[in-house]
């Protein structure tokens, strides 16, 4: 029987928690946790979105972004606009509030990644990264 670090989806699996343990500490005295970074980061490459196309691209369930977007929308990181395809639609959109809080987090977060990724050195984080990034891309 193959022990459990020989098993890449249970690496990953702990790699992702705690790269969420990490990046939930340092959000912590913001109120806020990684599903909402990941909204507002995502919202920041983008001129808005839909609530279910943050939930297709995020991979979350499209009953947590309404919650997600309603605790970022009453901190005025957001903000959620008419559609202008659909009036029934709201886009979601990243106030200046938002970006500026997002400024603020870059160092941080520079400092979380580098934490997680200390054993590596610069030629296998970018080797990590494409590989990532590779596998993430996949439908």
């Amino acid at each position: 029987m193959r022990g459990l670090h020989a098993d890449t989806g249970y690496l990953l699996y702990r790699l992702g928690l705690r790269s969420g343990q990490l990046f939930n500490t340092f959000l912590q005295e913001s109120g806020l946790r990684l599903r909402h970074y990941a909204v507002l980061r995502y919202l920041a490459g983008s001129e808005g979105a839909l609530q279910r196309e943050l939930s297709a691209q995020l991979g979350y369930d499209p009953s947590a972004i309404v919650g997600l977007v309603d605790d970022l929308e009453k901190l005025g990181m957001t903000e959620r606009r008419p559609s202008p395809d659909d009036r029934r639609s709201k886009t979601v959109v990243l106030t200046d509030t938002g970006r500026s809080f997002l400024r603020g987090t870059d160092e941080a977060g520079r400092r979380v990644t580098n934490d997680l990724l200390a054993p590596l050195d610069p030629a296998e984080r970018d080797t990590l990264q494409a590989l990532l990034l590779r596998i993430a891309d996949q439908p």
